[in-house]
């Protein structure tokens, strides 16, 4: 939201009314929940005599801490209003920051990261850790706006209710802050945006939407973002929240949101990864995935002809074919037209759901359904949950309805815990019919003119709907499956979604472009704290040449997810070749080969997502979560890391072209076996049987005995490979999915070898990489212990 016109002025209508001086400050012991309380004044005037105290608003700003190396700044016009709850805080503790003042002003200090506001005026607040200044709110960045004469704004046209021009409720008043930009800062994260990965110079809106990957709008809107220079900053809204970054005021990020309160949190690194570790902490780490998931997905497709003998022939195809295949994804038809969401399968072309089901698992299979938070109203379950109160209502008691989508749809409330419990039961009943998986779709398009059940906000449930609705399908998975087997395929998502993974990259298009764009989004997301990304291969709307989808399906089954899904056509490889293909060329060829390379590679991607769960570093990681010292990686946004040392840079073209950095090191490429020093940018033209997949210097890769299936033992006779720049001793863990058990290999470098010690007698299989080819000895291990030279 922009409110100035230049430097000087604001915009016409627009009263302004800034925190001009810290008038008094107060250190509150065990103030609130958090522990202590800095409490400051803020007048909207620089208090020069007596009477200067009267007939103005007094801004009031409160510090404290809900976790070590946080920071949270609430800023109340009146603290007497409504302020909202927030975002669901699951890691908080009490008693984490410590207030103090002294005549140079206060200070409120938690772990290494400390605030200081300076007394009088004009306003300056600072953020310092380690002796190093972060960030600082200065002059006129506290601010109480007032636009005068705001009139609603007109709905568009064809009665799409809660929808205005803007996208966003009329608001009359509005706090914002602003927190510097150093000289070099950038910032990133926001949640998943489509756009330029480096958020510097954009205004973004969060504010949920179905605007596919295109647009400026976004399915997954975060208010957190993260600089280089080591914090990170959480606008705790879930309702609509504005930022600037650098684009109103340029050395500035601002932030705005309507109404009398503002609340952000300022988050300690130092680095990226330690950010993205803290905030994951305070908002909730990602759920355990199972090995099964990460298998390749193939889908129906939404609008495609199917009933069980098409699906068949699918499944038969891709076995007939040597294309391992993990899930089967049944898309909307899986219901009759107009009935969604009513859980039943359409008869006329599944009369017999529960035996396809079991078919389908005898096949080694497991099996996802789509659903959405709608009711249509020729749904059974309309009237149903009409009468019972479960449906969102309008002002005046009616269910609120629309037509886009569904006819007469309505909206599941839930607010409302019956609604939940209700919802929930349909799904255990698909449970026990034999689905495995959700793909939750939807749940964007939200309305802001209804009553919600328990008296929510409706700007706030606006974004915070899909918390909810994730949450409920998730609850009953883990409760089906158990914890660490549940799964979603979700589309929209707002701060704490990453906890019930996974999440998938919305309607893209068939083109390179939108291949690009898919995985700007999907780093954006990552660098917003979401462990788990995927995204439709080969895109969803319209048909993909061949290039298209043979480039997208080795980018595809080097993400942490992989599916293939489309709009109006198939997705199976076969209907992209015409047989004059070359050898090793064909979609079919192309799909075999990087399908079986990631099963190959799943004790490695395996660990990266007990990782991912554990600490809540991100599967896909953009070069600067791990190079974030090379200033070269600052913009790179058409690579990425899978885990900590595989570096992938998908093929943006049919020739093949292909241009990329790797950082300085040692590089091995795991394709070829060729190392290379980086430092520098490669050109480089690949067929389609080959992208750039460099193992970073000193890594250890445990890869698997089979590539045939995800969900296999790891700890069976894995092979080890000890990458060149080796050193010291390091313990590689290699987990088992089908028992949790796990084997410990250290690996110790010495001056004329390198030892791998197990600490099982199960045996396993060793080598040393570098040698400019994959196939370099492998040495099995004789007893406990291999020795490489």
């Amino acid at each position: 939201m922009k409110f100035t016109d230049g430097f000087w002025h604001v915009r016409p209508g627009v009263e302004a009314l800034y925190a001009q001086e810290a008038y008094d400050i107060e250190a509150l012991p065990n103030g609130g929940v958090d522990g202590d309380v800095l409490r400051i004044s803020a007048p909207t005037k620089v208090i020069e005599r007596r009477g200067d105290v009267l007939n103005r608003p007094l801004l009031t700003v409160s510090l404290s801490s809900p976790l070590d190396g946080v920071i949270r700044v609430r800023i109340e016009k009146n603290r007497g209003a409504d302020a909202g709850a927030g975002f669901d805080l699951v890691g908080a503790t009490e008693g984490a920051g410590v207030a103090s003042t002294a005549e140079t002003g206060g200070t409120l200090t938690s772990g290494a990261l400390s605030a200081h506001i300076a007394p009088g005026a004009p306003w300056n607040l600072s953020f310092e850790a380690d002796g190093r200044a972060l960030t600082t709110s200065g002059h006129k960045s506290v601010g109480y706006l007032r636009l005068a004469d705001r009139a609603p704004v007109a709905a568009e046209p064809a009665g799409v209710s809660g929808v205005t021009e803007t996208g966003l409720a009329p608001a009359s008043a509005y706090l914002h802050s602003q927190l510097s930009l150093g000289v070099g800062e950038l910032v990133y994260g926001l949640g998943e945006r489509f756009g330029p990965l480096v958020k510097n110079g954009q205004t973004v809106d969060i504010w949920n939407a179905d605007g596919g990957t295109s647009s400026e709008l976004s399915y997954k809107n975060v208010p957190f973002y993260l600089t280089n220079r080591g914090y990170g900053v959480l606008v705790n809204h879930p309702e609509h929240v504005s930022f600037e970054v650098g684009s109103e005021a340029v050395e500035q990020v601002q932030f705005s949101v309507a109404g009398e309160h503002l609340e952000y949190l300022v988050i300690y690194g130092p680095t990226q990864k330690e950010i993205l570790e803290r905030y994951t902490r305070l908002t909730g780490r990602p759920a355990r995935v199972p090995a099964w998931s990460y298998g390749l997905w193939l889908s129906t497709s939404f609008t495609t002809q199917y009933d069980e003998a098409t699906v068949t022939s699918f499944i038969d195809g891709m076995a007939e074919r040597d294309l391992p295949l993990s899930v089967f994804h049944f898309d909307c038809f899986w219901m009759r037209e107009f009935n969604w969401t009513d859980f039943e399968w359409d008869p006329r072309v599944f009369p017999d759901p529960e035996g396809m089901l079991a078919r389908l698992h005898d096949k080694n299979l497991h099996v996802s359904a789509w659903i959405n938070p709608y009711i249509g109203q020729r749904s059974a379950l309309f009237d149903e949950a009409k009468n019972a109160g479960y449906l969102v209502k309008k002002a005046d008691g009616e269910v609120w309805q629309w037509d886009m989508w569904q006819a007469g749809m309505g909206l599941v409330d839930f607010t409302n815990p019956d609604a939940v419990s209700w919802f929930q039961g349909k799904l255990r009943h698909l449970f026990e019919q034999g689905v495995d998986a959700i793909k939750t779709d939807f749940g964007e398009r939200i309305p802001t003119d209804v009553v919600w059940h328990d008296g929510s906000s409706p700007d706030a449930m606006h974004n915070w709907y899909t918390q909810l609705y994730n949450k409920a399908v998730f609850e009953v998975l883990e409760e089906h499956r158990g914890e660490g087997d549940a799964v979603l395929f979700a589309r929209s998502a707002t701060v704490g979604g990453q906890q019930q993974p996974v999440h998938w990259g919305g309607d893209n298009s068939s083109s390179f472009e939108s291949m690009a764009e898919s995985l700007r989004g999907g780093l954006s997301l990552s660098l917003s704290g979401f462990g788990y990304w995927s995204h439709d291969i080969g895109g969803f709307e319209g048909l993909p040449d061949a290039a298209v989808f043979k480039r997208w399906v080795a980018f595809g089954l080097l993400s942490s997810h992989s599916r293939l899904h489309g709009s109006t056509s198939y997705r199976v490889p076969w209907l992209f070749d015409d047989g004059s293909e070359a050898a090793g060329q064909s979609a079919v060829e192309v799909t075999r080969r990087f399908t079986k390379l990631k099963l190959e590679l799943m004790p490695y991607l395996y660990q990266v997502g007990l990782e991912v769960h554990r600490t809540g570093i991100p599967f896909m990681r953009p070069m600067q979560l791990e190079f974030g010292e090379d200033p070269a990686v600052d913009y790179l946004d058409r690579q990425y890391l899978l885990g900590p040392d595989l570096l992938v840079a998908p093929v943006f073209s049919a020739a093949g072209d292909v241009e990329y950095y790797l950082p300085a090191g040692t590089w091995t490429n795991y394709l070829t076996g060729e190392s290379v020093q980086g430092g520098g940018w490669r050109r480089e033209t690949h067929d389609f049987a080959s992208v750039p997949l460099w193992v970073r210097e000193g890594a250890v890769i445990v890869t698997g005995s089979h590539d045939d299936r995800p969900d296999y033992d790891y700890t069976d006779n894995p092979l080890v490979t000890v990458y060149p720049g080796f050193t010291g001793t390091r313990d590689i863990e290699v987990t088992n999915p089908l028992n949790d058990t796990s084997v410990t290999l250290t690996v110790t470098a010495t001056d004329d070898q390198i030892s791998i010690q197990s600490d099982t007698d199960a045996p396993f299989r060793a080598r040393l990489a570098g040698a400019g080819s994959n196939n370099a000895d492998i040495v099995s291990a004789t007893g406990r212990k291999a020795e490489l030279r």
